[in-house]
């Protein structure tokens, strides 16, 4: 005999016949079940009444959809684990991501948009735009050189090489190949630019290097002094003392020295913010300076300006106790002027800087002349 499913409502009215005195025996024998199965209904479903048992259905038909999702999310979030570990911005790449988790998981394709949230047409429109791969090789090519570079220095660069193309396009690219620079830098600063070789000068003036010093005013006041001098041959160019010197100042004083005695065609420095910065590389493209930045955690890669500021901390400033910033300026110009023109300077063979370099000017000419004359 097949048995005779029943549904809430025939079990809550035939237990409703029981209570208004209608004999077990009969019931169980109308409703072709047994003695026992009527005491489980009646233990499990005395007393509800008809609205009541259509709520219960709602419950239990709500609980059924509810476990089903809740079995659909956790399968979705476990395929969202494998293929969104970082965000992707771009349609075309959800697209490949779409199509990994329809091979991969046997998503079909509507429910594998849905757990990625990519639009269906989109996944299924062809790409017809250009794709800018000369110009995205490019960024690349300028972001691993310029490592902390954001897309605004690279919209620059890419002007200054010819390329027409507006900010907002240099911005989208920039995104999409996922050239965006963290938020949080590392403990050890990157240097801007990959290690290329060095210039070696050869004549006065043509490649400088600068620094930074610190110290100290009797109050407690700390100042900094910028220190430049030529590589050639060792002559101390200029030391700017202020309380806050920032890459503008840096300019300023370059500036200054430019138009005595012309631009050099490298800059020996760190990697400090002052030096890194848009003002100072916005002057050496104009000047056509080359910058060369040392390594991190590397001053030999700059070892001349790191011996003269060792000499202008123990022969001057360890020396002084300044009062005020006109006299750490005053005291400090005039041992620049000692330094360059009556210290003498072992590695020069004891002649000061600035004797070394006018003789490797008149050598220069003279060489130039014979030159000529042949």
């Amino acid at each position: 005999m097949k048995r005779k499913r029943y549904s809430v409502e025939q079990i809550v009215a035939v237990l409703k016949q029981a209570e208004m005195g209608t004999p077990v025996a009969d019931l169980i024998r109308h409703a072709g079940i047994t003695e026992q199965t009527f005491y489980r209904w009646k233990k499990k479903y005395a007393g509800l009444e008809s609205d009541q048992v259509r709520e219960l259905k709602q419950v239990l038909d709500e609980n059924t959809r509810l476990k089903k999702l809740v079995a659909e999310l956790s399968l979705d979030k476990s395929v969202l684990q494998d293929v969104l570990s970082k965000k992707f911005s771009r349609p075309a790449l959800m697209k490949e991501v779409v199509a990994y988790i329809m091979a991969a998981h046997g998503y079909s394709e509507r429910r594998a948009c849905q757990v990625t949230r990519q639009h269906r047409s989109t996944q299924r429109k062809k790409m017809v735009s250009d794709p800018l791969t000369e110009l995205r090789q490019r960024m690349h090519e300028i972001v691993a050189t310029r490592i902390r570079y954001g897309y605004r220095r690279v919209h620059i660069m890419l002007k200054r090489e010819g390329w027409k193309i507006g900010h907002n396009r240099v911005y989208r690219v920039y995104r999409e190949e996922g050239l965006v620079l963290k938020t949080k830098r590392p403990r050890r600063r990157k240097m801007a630019t990959h290690r290329e070789a060095r210039c070696q000068p050869k004549v006065p003036n043509e490649a400088w290097s600068l620094d930074f010093v610190h110290d100290q005013l009797s109050n407690g006041q700390k100042i900094r002094a910028l220190t430049i001098i030529d590589v050639y041959t060792r002559e101390c160019l200029a030391i700017e003392v202020g309380y806050r010197l920032r890459g503008e100042n840096v300019v300023e004083v370059l500036n200054r020295l430019v138009r005595f005695r012309g631009a050099p065609k490298a800059l020996f420095c760190d990697n400090g913010a002052e030096f890194t910065g848009q003002m100072v590389d916005l002057w050496a493209y104009h000047n056509k300076v080359r910058m060369d930045f040392s390594k991190p955690a590397t001053p030999t890669d700059n070892a001349h300006i790191e011996s003269f500021n060792g000499s202008l901390r123990d022969e001057c400033l360890n020396l002084h106790w300044f009062e005020t910033l006109a006299e750490a300026k005053r005291e400090i110009e005039a041992w620049r002027r000692d330094y360059n023109e009556s210290r003498p300077h072992m590695a020069l063979g004891n002649i000061a800087p600035s004797e070394y370099a006018l003789q490797a000017r008149n050598c220069r000419t003279t060489m130039e002349r014979s030159a000529v004359g042949k």
